[in-house]
């Protein structure tokens, strides 16, 4: 055991891999494929972070949070993202009511769907940004805010937002700094052929796994608390915030390829979930310390959503995958 570890958490984190393994094997009575999502899904969760999902239609997102729902022990709401929704519909409202006994009127707040522990905001990107914004309020500040009272959200909290990429008509696409607000932006891809072979024959029969629940509220909240007590040497502190910067167009750490091709970069928001997904990294393989490679494995979730291309950028046909792929080869550990 590392002496930088209590005691308490090391305990804790060796249990990690052995819930981990729990998890995936009942995502996987569903969903088929798709290995590297759910393993982000995860590091994500016990870093107490939000996701974005982007994918095309059909893609499996609403069902791989539907399932992730079942199988944790969590109060669970879908939202399902209109243009026509209003912050209300998400928070809740204050509604007079009338108590018969003695006639006195007063008013009730009526809580919304986002009082749960994990929510399913799907097609995001559909409703108007005053709706966006407060189900944003809420990731951020962990309480919600009607008229002047503040009432708080159950621990543990995580937003799993879903968008369409490619439809844009009728949307209203996140601002970037509602972006910042999610630890992760995933891109969900096709299946592989014989992937989408086995989805065809699994969906298209009279069969449906039973799913047990693997995982409890405090069982999560206890392992997100023990995965920051992993240590993060100050040489990978260094190159987390390195790697950052070296995001940010004409600065003294970026190189010719970022004040070409970038517009604006990442914050420090995105260095500090770099380590925090690095200690998760490192909490499944059973280790008490981050290393550098841990930071590299989370980069291309954390700050995909982070930095903006400019026009150059699309005329070269660049994107931000690509860029952060070499930045990380050119990155000194």
């Amino acid at each position: 055991m590392n002496e930088k570890t209590p005691r308490n958490a090391s305990e804790s984190i060796d249990a990690l891999p052995i819930l981990v393994s729990k998890i995936k094997a009942e995502l996987r009575k569903r969903i088929i494929g798709q290995d590297e999502l759910i393993n982000q899904l995860i590091v994500a969760i016990f870093a107490r972070g939000h996701c974005l999902l982007i994918g095309v239609p059909g893609l499996a997102k609403t069902l791989l949070v539907h399932t992730l729902g079942e199988i944790a022990d969590l109060e669970f709401s879908r939202i399902q993202f209109t243009p026509d929704m209003m912050p209300m519909d998400i928070t809740g409202s204050e509604i007079l009511e009338e108590d018969h006994a003695t006639g006195h009127r007063a008013f009730k707040f009526m809580k919304g769907p986002v009082f749960s522990q994990l929510i399913l905001a799907d097609e995001i990107n559909r409703t108007p940004p005053k709706t966006q914004a407060a189900l944003l309020e809420a990731m951020q500040e962990n309480n919600v805010t009607v008229s002047g009272k503040k009432y708080p959200l159950k621990h543990p909290f995580f937003v799993l937002a879903t968008q369409n990429p490619i439809e844009q008509e009728g949307t209203y696409p996140l601002p970037e700094a509602q972006l910042d607000r999610f630890m992760f932006s995933l891109n969900v891809t096709y299946p592989k052929f014989n992937e989408e072979v086995e989805i065809l024959l699994s969906t298209t029969q009279n069969k449906a796994e039973k799913l047990e629940k693997v995982v409890t509220a405090n069982e999560i909240i206890n392992l997100q608390t023990a995965v920051r007590d992993i240590h993060t040497p100050q040489s990978v502190a260094e190159y987390a915030v390195r790697l950052a910067s070296s995001t940010r167009p004409h600065t003294a750490n970026a190189p010719e390829l970022v004040n070409k091709y970038l517009r604006w970069g990442a914050g420090p928001r995105a260095s500090q979930y770099l380590a925090l997904a690095g200690k998760v990294y490192a909490g499944m393989d059973g280790r008490f310390n981050v290393a550098v490679e841990d930071i590299k494995r989370s980069a291309m979730p954390v700050m995909s959503h982070r930095i903006i291309l400019n026009y150059q950028a699309e005329a070269d046909m660049r994107t931000p995958e690509n860029i952060i792929e070499e930045l990380l080869e050119c990155a000194k550990p």
